[in-house]
């Protein structure tokens, strides 16, 4: 089928250029649908739900709710959720990965960010109207000017976090409405045949060689944590998915891009209860959690669907139950009595498996070698294959899969990849289709954030390139860009120092020119797990930075229209050496591929700065190069030697790049991400 140059994303329209141009002013407040004509107009994309919401609206009835939410989570707060859980996307069309849906008896209502209005407007029928907004707030604004004093509005407590209940609870109280929990789910009794089934992929033991401790080291561990905890908890629940896997050591497939499967764990002082689908076990891995006998050190598989009851009924003895609130649903928070409750923002587990030990970093490590040869390969080919006009986001996108589909331990893509071209890489969180997409081209810069998962470690890694002359605009940009990535690597600061205290200096470049970008800028990364990993990162939310940590460093800059700036790596913190006695941290960068000297200025580098650039560049030579010769990759090794040549100061510094800040001076910041 012929198409234009490029594939325009429809639900990305307004944002995107078309291949003959800029688009027109466009109005956001206008809706691509129009419902008011009969018979309606609506795109050929959109989805059909009278039959759905006639059904749920008999369920609401019998139910006795005057509405009903449907979130887009599931019962672990999942960053990506499986097909198993997508039940917003089946009650109102709408695909995207961000928003909520309620239904009431006479209307349903959508709420989604800005980078999903166009995509809902193009998949949601008249039924639906879209609210362009977000947040608990707007959400019971509208429930109050539609459901009458008294009502009661339902809710699956499984797919609500602590923190989203209370938020909604108390609005709806004050109001004289009422929030009612139903454990049974209104949109699965609909679902049917239509539900995608549940996953059954075997779930496995990473071998030793693959992890930094054993299942029963680690349950040890948070044990003594439990005994040395001044509550006194009698048991630690787990919830999120990540937690159990990290736990005993185990891997499957339930969830995009993450090696989880559906599981719960309750470690209590004396026994061991894994809440799984124990048909996906094989004998093997049912001896190696000691699964047959009853003892403290033994892991007794019960039922997924049983946890609520099973925690319950524990509560009923003379205990304790810690948890983390992040993740832990109030589908389970509510069986617990809050007298026998400790709650933390997160688990013991979460918090312990954040910092890794000697062979954890040395598996990561490891792993960041390989990727980055998957990486090398992609950039020399994009090089050689870009000019010729033959390239676009997706088949680039395919490749570099294809490449580290070739690296030893490789299990996967970490995320969906983001390859964007030109203004598509002014999306943050852009990733084209095999449908919609746009070509590369050697006028344009290209942005490239991908990752892998390895059997020892997962990585996330971005390059922005230019393989033709860039703006001088772009230039600064990039290399202010480069800068932040620099100043925050650098950086000496005091142990326990939260991320957010520090996060200045990845933005500090860009600010002394008034420029700056909206997004995080680093978040923690596991050991063959979340590539988004909890708790570590420069957000108000993460802990304090401790030795151990992975953390990725990633400033960017976005000129709406036009091109998008991202260089991301993923760093280690380690123990500063300093002059004088005293506990300091730094980062040690893990990734290893070679930024663009095609966009740096290196006028704008100081001394320290280009002397880093150029250490990094000799620790690639000496990490990946052996690597490439090792397996006769001889054009990439040549590629890699002419990236990684030394650069020479060409000038002093710019004025604006005034000695950086210290940390003590940041502490006043209030900078918020």
């Amino acid at each position: 089928m012929a198409r234009a140059p490029w594939g325009c994303c429809p639900w990305l329209v307004l944002l995107c250029a078309c291949a003959w141009g800029r688009p027109k002013s466009l109005d956001l407040r206008e809706d691509v649908r129009n419902c008011s004509i009969s018979p309606p107009y609506l795109p050929v994309t959109v989805v059909n739900t009278t039959a759905q919401l006639t059904a749920l609206r008999q369920q609401m009835h019998t139910q006795n709710v005057a509405a009903y939410i449907v979130p887009d989570t599931d019962a672990h707060m999942s960053e990506y959720i499986g097909d198993y859980d997508k039940r917003r996307a089946w009650i109102t069309g709408f695909t995207g990965s961000a928003g909520i849906a309620v239904v009431t008896m006479g209307k349903a209502a959508l709420w989604t960010d800005s980078r999903y209005w166009t995509q809902a407007e193009r998949q949601m029928d008249c039924n639906w109207e879209l609210h362009k907004e977000v947040g608990t707030t707007p959400v019971v604004t509208w429930l109050l000017t539609e459901i009458p004093v008294g009502g009661r509005v339902g809710f699956d407590p499984f797919l609500f976090s602590i923190n989203s209940w209370e938020s909604y609870n108390v609005a709806l109280r004050d109001s004289d409405r009422e929030l009612v929990s139903i454990t049974v789910n209104l949109v699965d009794l609909l679902w049917g045949s239509e539900r995608p089934p549940v996953p059954s992929e075997p779930i496995y033991a990473l071998q030793e060689a693959f992890t930094g401790s054993s299942w029963q080291e680690k349950v040890s561990g948070i044990r003594s944590q439990m005994k040395k905890h001044r509550e006194a908890p009698t048991a630690v629940l787990l919830s999120a998915l990540d937690e159990t896997a990290w736990l005993f050591n185990l891997r499957s497939s339930d969830i995009p891009y993450n090696p989880f499967f559906y599981s719960y764990t309750l470690l209590t002082d004396s026994s061991i209860r894994l809440f799984a689908n124990k048909s996906r076990f094989s004998s093997k891995t049912l001896q190696y959690l000691n699964s047959s006998c009853t003892d403290s050190m033994c892991v007794q598989l019960e039922d997924y669907g049983q946890v609520r009851d099973s925690v319950q009924a524990y509560t009923s003895g003379a205990v304790k139950i810690w948890i983390g609130t992040s993740y832990t649903s109030y589908g389970l928070y509510e069986v617990i009595p809050k007298e026998k409750l400790i709650a933390d923002t997160y688990s013991p587990v979460m918090v312990t498996k954040a910092v890794k030990n000697s062979k954890e970093q040395t598996l990561l490590r490891a792993s960041h070698v390989r990727d980055a040869v998957a990486v090398i390969r992609y950039l020399v080919w994009l090089e050689e294959n870009v000019p010729k006009g033959t390239v676009d986001e997706f088949s680039g996108a395919e490749l570099l899969e294809k490449f580290r589909g070739e690296e030893e331990f490789f299990s996967g893509s970490s995320f969906e990849t983001i390859s964007a071209s030109g203004l598509n890489a002014a999306l943050a969180h852009y990733s084209p289709t095999k449908e919609l997409h746009r070509k590369l081209s050697s006028d344009e810069m290209y942005l490239l954030d991908s990752g892998g998962q390895y059997w020892d470690g997962t990585t996330d890694i971005t390059r922005t390139v230019h393989w033709g002359t860039p703006s001088a605009f772009q230039k600064e940009a990039y290399t202010r860009v480069l800068i932040g990535n620099i100043d925050l690597s650098r950086l000496v600061f005091p142990a326990a120092t939260s991320g957010r205290m520090v996060e200045a200096f990845a933005r500090r470049a860009l600010w002394d020119v008034g420029l700056n970008y909206g997004h995080g800028t680093g978040h923690g990364i596991g050991n063959f797990l979340c590539v988004h990993e909890w708790p570590v990162g420069f957000q108000s939310g993460n802990i304090a930075m401790a030795k151990g940590m992975f953390t990725s460093i990633e400033p960017g800059y976005y000129q709406d229209g036009e091109f998008g700036i991202r260089l991301e790596d993923v760093a280690l913190v380690v123990e500063a050496k300093t002059k004088y006695p005293g506990t300091y941290l730094t980062f040690e960068v893990v990734s290893l591929v070679p930024y663009d000297r095609n966009l740096i200025d290196v006028s704008l580098l100081s001394p320290e700065q280009l002397q880093y650039l150029n250490r990094y560049y000799q620790t690639i030579r000496e990490k990946v190069g052996p690597e490439l010769q090792r397996r006769q990759l001889l054009k990439e090794f040549s590629w890699l030697q002419r990236h990684t040549e030394p650069l020479a100061s060409r000038a002093a510094p710019t004025a604006s790049l005034a000695p950086l800040m210290t940390v003590s001076a940041l502490t006043i910041l209030s900078w918020s991400v």
